[in-house]
């Protein structure tokens, strides 16, 4: 197996809600990314970081970062594309929030923004309509039998 290292983080976890929380410790998002990483191809022992954490610390790392404020729901960070995949930061509190509005599937909105990430760190983006098609495509290869949103709508609206 080619997998990746995933190292997931729960971290200011006394600032998530019961719910948000047990949700996380229901989902397997190394496993989920591990697999992810053998099929895109991720050199192998190669590390990706998960951050699982809060509304406040997206706000800032986006700010810091990005230049923009307010929180969002997954930033990611790639990394050099051999030794480090990069690093991903998801808020559980965006996810919650999210799922509830399309699906009610907290789970599932944590795995969507999982593998969001991972595609950006590998070099996958949406702010063009055609690079968003792509990565709907590939999102929907790794998440098949999911809800995943079209990018390239959203895209084309903006």
């Amino acid at each position: 197996m080619r997998q990746p290292l995933v190292r997931v983080t729960v971290v200011r976890a006394e600032e998530l809600d019961a719910a948000a929380l047990a949700a996380v410790r229901g989902v397997d998002l190394a496993g989920l990314l591990r697999w992810c990483g053998d099929v895109l191809a991720v050199p192998p022992r190669a590390v990706l970081a998960v951050r699982l954490t809060d509304d406040a610390e997206l706000s800032r790392l986006n700010s810091g970062f990005r230049g923009v404020e307010g929180a969002t729901d997954v930033l990611a960070f790639a990394g050099d594309g051999r030794d480090r995949v990069g690093d991903i930061a998801i808020s559980v509190e965006r996810a919650a929030a999210q799922a509830e509005v399309n699906h009610g599937d907290v789970g599932a909105e944590l795995r969507l923004l999982a593998v969001h990430g991972m595609l950006h760190c590998l070099g996958h983006d949406h702010a063009e309509a055609v690079e968003a098609a792509a990565m709907t495509a590939a999102t929907r290869r790794l998440l098949p039998g999911e809800t995943v949103p079209d990018l390239a709508a959203a895209a084309t609206e903006d």
